[in-house]
């Protein structure tokens, strides 16, 4: 299952059921769960744990030290990565920083289930879910935070501390500079709001009421002209009547950067 011209360190764990292409190298601290394979010629780097049932093409670098000066090769920092998920060529993911070691322990995390195509990059102490979809070049920053189901356009740029929300999507070419609420739909550099996310929710099976709710919070939010101290209070009872809206406001109270408008 290992090719004779990969080179995997003894301090490395792989599962058994673990497939490595040939001349890919495989660092001291990588664990790999079963049935994940590794492509030819992909570099990984510990302290990293890869879950099961992933793939990880050709040419993808995973595990580096962070392109953030004060980091360190001796860091107790790593990268977390889930089940399921699909890497393609050339993607980078960085080992976290201890500027979030308190709250993070120095992990960039990545769910399960994820799609990221080529050349994407997730730097250091970023949190993606699950179920997203990375096109061709899409990039984040450092500490940035991305929901389940959000798809980032290709060439999509995230600015360092942004969240994107869950089922949100980005437009191509898309710079995002201000946080972007669950189900909102953004295009544009800078990224502003177009409408929600319809129809990633009709795929997904959102019920007609709960699409309508939702979109009456974006109205309120992006449309009213209303200051964002009375759009939180609108918004509460909005919210008692519907779990999603409930989500739209509990991700814009826990805010630390303005949201894109």
């Amino acid at each position: 299952m290992i090719h004779p011209t990969a080179f995997v360190d003894p301090a490395a764990e792989l599962d058994a059921g673990v497939e490595v292409g040939p001349y890919s190298v495989i660092g001291a601290g990588v664990r790999i769960g079963a049935g994940t394979r590794v492509g030819s010629h992909v570099v990984l780097d510990g302290p990293m744990s890869i879950g099961r049932d992933n793939q990880i093409f050709p040419y993808a670098a995973l595990g580096a030290i962070s392109q953030d000066k004060t980091a360190k090769p001796d860091d107790p920092t790593s990268v977390v990565i889930g089940d399921g998920n699909v890497i393609r060529e050339f993607v980078t993911i960085q080992r976290g920083t201890m500027k979030e070691f308190d709250t993070k322990r120095g992990e960039t995390r990545v769910g399960d289930r994820n799609w990221i195509m080529n050349y994407c990059h997730i730097a250091h102490d970023c949190t993606v879910g699950s179920d997203t979809i990375f096109a061709n070049n899409a990039s984040l920053a450092g500490h940035v935070e991305i929901g389940d189901w959000a798809i980032l356009g290709g060439y999509t740029l995230v600015y360092q501390y942004c969240r994107i929300g869950a089922h949100a999507f980005t437009a191509f070419s898309a710079g995002v500079a201000g946080d972007i609420p669950p189900y909102v739909m953004v295009q544009g550099n800078p990224a502003e709001p177009r409408a929600i996310n319809k129809e990633g929710l009709r795929r997904r099976k959102f019920e007609a009421a709960d699409v309508e709710a939702i979109e009456e919070a974006y109205k309120l939010i992006y449309r009213s002209g209303k200051v964002m101290a009375e759009i939180k209070t609108e918004l509460e009872p909005m919210a008692q009547a519907n779990a999603h809206v409930q989500r739209m406001l509990d991700f814009i109270r826990a805010g630390k950067r303005p949201l894109a408008r």
